[in-house]
């Protein structure tokens, strides 16, 4: 298992701010990205037909091969975005005809990049990811905000860094005791 993390960016913008704090938290630490705007999602149904394109067994395959699972949204209109939402949604597979699979997220790591134009986090935009990690039995790291108001102080970047650092050493922990 690779000791990289993997980063899912879920903007409406390729070039985006979500993309650029992702280039400038990572900075040099190597990283796997996947944008969710190059992998067609489709909503999930209960009749589980998908298009041949739908790339979720994809993504899932990727999220899989990591320790360290980031996922980095803009909040729009105080939640993630509508691509990380469907992708939740999606885990549903996971829970009912995936059943192995879900069960191969327990021992993961998730943490939770995030930008905006308001001051702080919208109160309860955690829930979902905490309440995910806590049902899949995934370690949650919390999530970090970065808001647009304000330049990106270098003291709370290099937190931020060494925050990731040790979960990603906290993943290579667990990755091999399991």
């Amino acid at each position: 298992m690779p000791a990289v993390p993997l980063v899912l960016v879920s903007s409406a913008r390729l070039a985006g701010d979500t993309a650029a704090l992702v280039r400038t938290v990572f900075g040099t630490t190597a990283c796997v990205v996947v944008n969710l705007l190059d992998a067609p999602l489709y909503s999930y149904n209960y009749a589980g037909a998908y298009p041949a394109d739908d790339a979720f067994a994809s993504i899932v395959e990727h999220v899989l091969r990591h320790q360290t699972i980031v996922l980095a949204t803009p909040v729009y209109w105080y939640a993630m975005s509508g691509l990380l939402k469907t992708f939740f949604d999606r885990l549903t597979h996971l829970v009912t005809t995936a059943k192995p699979l879900g069960r191969q997220l327990r021992g993961k790591r998730l943490l939770v990049l995030a930008t905006g134009s308001d001051a702080t986090l919208p109160l309860g935009f955690e829930v979902p990811f905490q309440r995910t990690a806590q049902y899949f039995a995934m370690a949650y790291g919390g999530a970090w905000y970065y808001s647009q108001q304000e330049p990106l102080p270098d003291i709370a970047l290099a937190q931020w860094q060494q925050r990731l650092l040790q979960a990603l050493a906290e993943g290579e922990e667990s990755a091999a005791t399991t």
